[in-house]
């Protein structure tokens, strides 16, 4: 008995080594860099150096965080919707304050990088995945379902909080110009969390059904039996995955603080790199669900990535900001105001019939292009 038992935990244990390979890549860059990081930072000045330690670190932390939205999606299938998501909305939000974070803490500080980052975040989410999900998902079928109380729920705390966020601070009076005073941060902070907390009581209480699509649920119990075995196991790699992702992006800090300080890009690159890394995870996720017609499922990943990063991110830099003494200025400047307000417009009518069709996802991508050639012309 015992032998046969053996014999029936090696196969598990191989397979399991075999679907994590890249933590081991994760974990050899991370011994590296803890090693010979001053050494391989040194090589900077080096425009081939800079871009290979750039991209070898880039991609580590990125196949990291695909590890953890795997894990994640493992844990959302074992637990069902809404939480499933919810535990992965809060990881990539995670990801996200200990990227701005290390890259805030790095060289001179950079005030802008918090409000870059979320900008950027809004833009590629609720453009680029939206605007791809609902394209590749439509081109496959005419029209796609979704539940339209969900989506109005989610919307209905975005907009003001993006708005609150982003827009108001430019028509503040502070001591400094145009920007937020503490006081007006802190009630910001309040704000932020207070409403993400009762979308968190409606999404996991008495209103729940509004982010289900029944017919989705009915199609779910095949996937599960793909990810059966004990719970702890994808809790304790989504953990693993977790901290690599920490310490490396760290180390990704001073590649992205030289190429903006000393090189002189756009200082908005660095917060769209930092949105990159959150979100790609996330659009692979929701673009996969959308082919597989799960768009409720993607709408909850994508609106949800975008409540949590308004929501959590922000009042959690705000904290880090005051306590680490480094301001941070959350008003948008030239086209950018516009831009957001077009966004939050189009994804109302988008969402607004509970269909979604090609031409609505054609239309989020010609916004996503215009964003990103605006980056390098304000």
């Amino acid at each position: 008995m015992t032998a046969d038992a053996g014999m029936l935990h090696r196969p598990n244990l191989w397979r399991l080594a075999r679907r994590e390979w890249f933590i081991g890549i994760s974990a050899l860059t991370s011994l590296a860099f803890l090693s010979y990081g001053q050494a391989l930072f040194g090589l900077l000045a080096n425009p081939f150096w800079l871009t290979v330690i750039f991209l070898w670190l880039f991609l580590a932390v990125l196949g990291s965080a695909l590890s953890v939205v795997r894990h994640a999606d493992h844990l959302a299938e074992r637990l069902g919707e809404p939480y499933g998501t919810l535990i992965l909305t809060l990881a990539i939000t995670s990801i996200e304050v200990v990227a701005i974070t290390a890259v805030m803490q790095h060289g001179e500080n950079n005030p802008t990088l918090v409000r870059d980052t979320l900008f950027a975040v809004v833009m590629i989410i609720l453009n680029g995945m939206v605007g791809l999900s609902l394209l590749v998902g439509a081109w496959r079928r005419h029209e796609q379902k979704h539940n339209l109380q969900g989506a109005n729920a989610y919307l209905g705390v975005i907009v003001p909080l993006a708005t609150l966020s982003m827009i108001m601070p430019n028509f503040t009076h502070g001591a400094h110009g145009p920007a937020y005073s503490t006081v007006q941060q802190t009630v910001l902070a309040f704000i932020s969390v207070g409403l993400y907390s009762v979308f968190l009581l409606l999404q996991t209480g008495r209103h729940k059904g509004f982010f289900i699509d029944e017919t989705e649920e009915m199609g779910s119990s095949v996937h599960k039996a793909e990810h059966q075995g004990p719970l702890w196991v994808p809790i304790v790699l989504l953990g693993v995955y977790m901290g690599l992702v920490v310490f490396l992006v760290e180390q990704l800090a001073p590649p992205i603080d030289y190429f903006i300080e000393t090189l002189r890009a756009p200082a908005a690159l660095g917060g769209v790199v930092m949105a990159i890394l959150v979100a790609t995870p996330e659009a692979i996720s929701a673009v996969r669900a959308s082919v597989a017609n799960h768009l409720q499922r993607s709408v909850n990943i994508f609106l949800g990535s975008v409540l949590s990063t308004i929501g959590l991110t922000v009042p959690a830099m705000l904290v880090i900001s005051h306590v680490t003494g480094n301001p941070v200025i959350l008003g948008l400047e030239n086209s950018n105001p516009v831009m957001l307000v077009l966004t939050l417009a189009l994804s109302m009518i988008t969402f607004s019939s509970g269909r979604t069709h090609l031409m609505q996802g054609a239309v989020h991508l010609v916004l996503f292009v215009a964003y990103f050639l605006l980056i390098f012309e304000t």
